[in-house]
């Protein structure tokens, strides 16, 4: 699953156009709807920050981390790239914010408190390629989220990776960098891999090139809610993450809603 070493240093500039701005309002939106957190920072009552905390998992450079902290929540930024969160402690730095950055893989989430909200976007949760692992990965968020939390989180759809990406290759040309991204589709295995090919210009004339290979699986919304209910969570909601409307049968990313269940508030 380790993914994300030198293409972290060139990622921004290839998710200029992602809508994190969008997310952010999203998410805050969906919290004060079905959540417990509220965007008030140093509360005196050591449970009421607990509820207020939230975390950002596999948060890559910080960007929507840090969206979330400039709307007020007290964040947890927690990713197993290296790379990608040195990049998010040197932004934390130069705007003075005061987040908390763990590297941790999600399989192994290790908390020092309860936490009110979770949040997993850029469909992260695609990753975890076993049934069995991303079940222990939701588990493990009802055990650390507050009585009442809520678990945010989008995936691509096996329709996305069979039918509108499947096996193609797209390249890219930016100032001083450019990638080409090959894609394939295993349709029996239900696994995507996708070889990203960076050239970065580090003097007038000299690029450097690494390459990349990344592997994620799509998933179904109806094995989504399955493993939710073997983790012990409770479904809450379930859009379309492109529309924000009802979710079909050509829905390509989706967004969840969970809630925590088994705990008794304190």
């Amino acid at each position: 699953m380790q993914s994300y070493q030198d293409f972290a240093y060139v990622y921004d500039v290839f998710m200029d156009e992602t809508p994190y701005d969008k997310w952010c309002e999203r998410i805050c939106k969906l919290i004060k709807e079905y959540g417990i957190s509220r965007p008030q920072r140093n509360a005196e009552d050591v449970l009421e920050s607990e509820k207020n905390l939230v975390v950002d998992l596999g948060c890559g450079t910080g960007t929507l981390t840090s969206a979330l902290y400039q709307k007020g929540y007290d964040m947890i930024g927690v990713d197993n790239s290296e790379s990608m969160l040195a990049i998010a402690m040197e932004k934390r730095a130069e705007r003075g914010e005061e987040i908390l950055y763990l590297l941790q893989d999600m399989r192994e989430l290790e908390l020092y408190s309860t936490v009110g909200t979770v949040v997993s976007v850029c469909d992260c949760i695609n990753y975890i390629l076993e049934e069995e692992e991303l079940v222990e990965v939701f588990s493990l968020v009802n055990n650390y989220l507050y009585p009442g939390g809520i678990f945010i989180f989008d995936f691509n759809t096996d329709y996305k990776y069979r039918d509108v990406i499947g096996d193609t290759i797209i390249a890219e040309n930016r100032d001083d960098c450019s990638f080409i991204w090959e894609n394939y589709y295993d349709e029996e295995s239900g696994i995507n891999q996708y070889d990203v090919t960076i050239f970065v210009q580090e003097e007038e004339d000299l690029f450097r090139r690494f390459t990349e290979t990344h592997l994620q699986r799509g998933y179904t919304p109806e094995q989504m809610k399955s493993y939710l209910e073997h983790a012990g969570m409770t479904l809450v909601e379930m859009l379309d993450a492109d529309t924000d409307g009802e979710v079909t049968d050509k829905t390509e990313r989706v967004l969840v809603v969970a809630r925590e269940h088994g705990k008794e508030i304190r």
